[in-house]
């Protein structure tokens, strides 16, 4: 890297300080400099770059293109430098660890081991979203996410948990034994969706079925869609995973199954982790080999 064709320091934070408080009042603050100090300095960069960063042409300035990429460089970098200085200065092991997990993923695998966890390190706290939004793994927020698909997410870094097909099911009170040889035989039955997808669509699309509207299609978090799938409100698309208890009792029956190498992945951003993390990490990956070798 040629350290001398970078800008000052003290520009490349002006600018950051403004694009993340919008205003040069309040990035003055953040830095404890006065207002005029940061547009000094956002000026002094754009000649140092030969570009234009703020659009000044209006009453509220906004950001360029080029300013837009150089506040979102900023933004990883400095916010990877101050989660790096956190955990080096023990700023930030007190802030609770924060998992992203789908409804259903929380509560069938998760939830149930967690307490070996509580019991190892009583010390960390936890915040856990059930949720099915893929939300962004930033500094100082969502620390790890549990996604399902192949394992192919640009930018980050990602470790399988659970191998599990997708599996469409139906409780047998609502199929009973009728013979289902295609997708288009399940036209007549109402479907169930997990809240925040378009799995059951897509896998119809897919399969070239048009759901029949006259029917419904009630959309629920993941955790409850298995519910109402073995009360017989509805065929449900899910990782196969999560009903092979209710498979193996009868409460539901397996119609068709997608057996392409996906299942439940561990998901953080490439660099160093802060020590609750860590301990997570390590503690999830033994209870993932645990439950795959069957002890």
């Amino acid at each position: 890297m040629d350290w001398s064709s970078l800008p000052p320091l003290s520009a490349l934070r002006a600018f950051a300080a403004y694009a993340d408080t919008g205003s040069v009042s309040a990035a003055g603050s953040a830095l404890n400099v006065s207002h005029a100090a940061i547009s000094q300095q956002i000026r002094n960069l754009e000649t140092h770059l030969g570009v234009p960063l703020l659009d000044r042409s209006s009453r509220k300035m906004r950001l360029t293109h080029e300013g837009e990429r150089l506040a979102t460089a900023l933004a990883e970098g400095f916010g990877a430098i101050f989660v790096a200085t956190q955990e080096l200065t023990g700023r930030d092991t007190d802030r609770p660890l924060e998992i992203s997990a789908t409804p259903g993923f929380a509560a069938t695998w998760l939830m149930p081991r967690l307490p070996g966890f509580r019991a190892h390190h009583p010390e960390i706290s936890l915040t856990i979203d059930p949720s099915a939004a893929v939300r962004t793994l930033e500094p100082g927020g969502l620390d790890v996410a549990i996604r399902y698909g192949n394992g192919e997410w640009p930018g980050l870094e990602s470790h399988l948990l659970v191998s599990s097909p997708i599996a469409v099911v139906a409780a047998t009170s609502l199929v009973g034994d009728c013979e289902i040889k295609t997708p288009a035989d399940l036209r007549p039955f109402p479907w169930l969706q997990e809240l925040g997808t378009n799995e059951a669509t897509d896998w119809l699309a897919e399969n070239g079925v048009e759901h029949d509207r006259s029917l419904g299609l009630t959309a629920l978090p993941g955790n409850l869609m298995l519910e109402a799938a073995r009360q017989g409100q509805g065929v449900a698309i899910t990782a196969r995973l999560f009903a092979e208890p209710d498979l193996a009792a009868g409460r539901l029956r397996i119609l068709f199954e997608d057996r392409r190498k996906k299942g439940y992945w561990l998901v953080t951003r490439p660099g160093v982790a802060r020590p609750p993390l860590r301990h997570f990490v390590t503690w999830l990956r033994r209870e993932a080999a645990k439950a795959s070798s069957g002890i």
